[in-house]
């Protein structure tokens, strides 16, 4: 097992990573606010498994090859660029709403929201990359099986991302009553996650393979 050391030191990374926008923290907050917290976390539960799958394929050294094949990787990265547009346009289009505007929707079931967690999350190839990059600087061969540390990590990460997230999305549902009393604010904030969201697409498609 890594030594406390270790731990304190990923624990942190893995907070400040968390705690950083991204395409998993913009689909929850969307979804808590559109159909509730509960939704929210139902959805989280699909990011989560993401994380987990990563982790195994990083811990079994699967993630090494697919990183290795130009193509597999470029695949997947073109992929998420292609939802974040995609995100972006139906925030940016003629009529569009704002991601955290009150609106009468169709009410998604578990299985869908489940399932559209887990998208959003497998379709970021950061996340692959993250544990292929960062979990090997805290493993000590030494102090025994590579496997098992390559697990602890990992699950600690998860623990981490799992609860920052469960508290946005729970906390997020308050900000659609503030909204409904401040119209103005959802056209500025319809126009900015648009931006930011193409901006993320432009970034992920034209990034170089690390």
């Amino acid at each position: 097992m890594p030594d406390a050391a270790n731990l304190i030191a990923f624990a942190l990374i893995a907070l400040g990573m968390v705690l950083t926008p991204g395409p998993n923290m913009v689909y929850l907050i969307s979804r808590s606010i559109c159909q509730g917290p509960k939704a929210g976390l139902i959805s989280l539960g699909g990011v989560a498994l993401g994380f987990v799958f990563y982790m195994l394929c990083a811990a079994l050294g699967i993630t090494a090859l697919v990183m290795a094949v130009p193509y597999a990787y470029d695949a997947l990265r073109m992929a998420g660029a292609v939802y974040l547009g995609y995100l972006a346009w139906q925030a940016l289009k003629p009529g569009g709403r704002s991601p955290f505007q009150v609106r009468e929707l169709p009410q998604d079931s578990p299985r869908r929201l489940f399932a559209m967690g887990l998208m959003t999350n497998l379709l970021n190839p950061k996340a692959a990359v993250l544990y292929l990059s960062l979990l090997p600087q805290f493993i000590d061969p030494a102090k025994g099986s590579v496997l098992a540390q390559s697990v602890a990590l990992g699950s600690l990460q998860i623990a981490i991302s799992v609860t920052v997230n469960a508290a946005i999305a729970i906390s997020a549902g308050a900000m659609a009553a503030f909204l409904g009393r401040h119209p103005t604010w959802l056209s500025v904030q319809r126009w900015l996650m648009g931006t930011v969201l193409a901006a993320l697409a432009v970034r992920m498609a034209t990034e170089a393979r690390r």
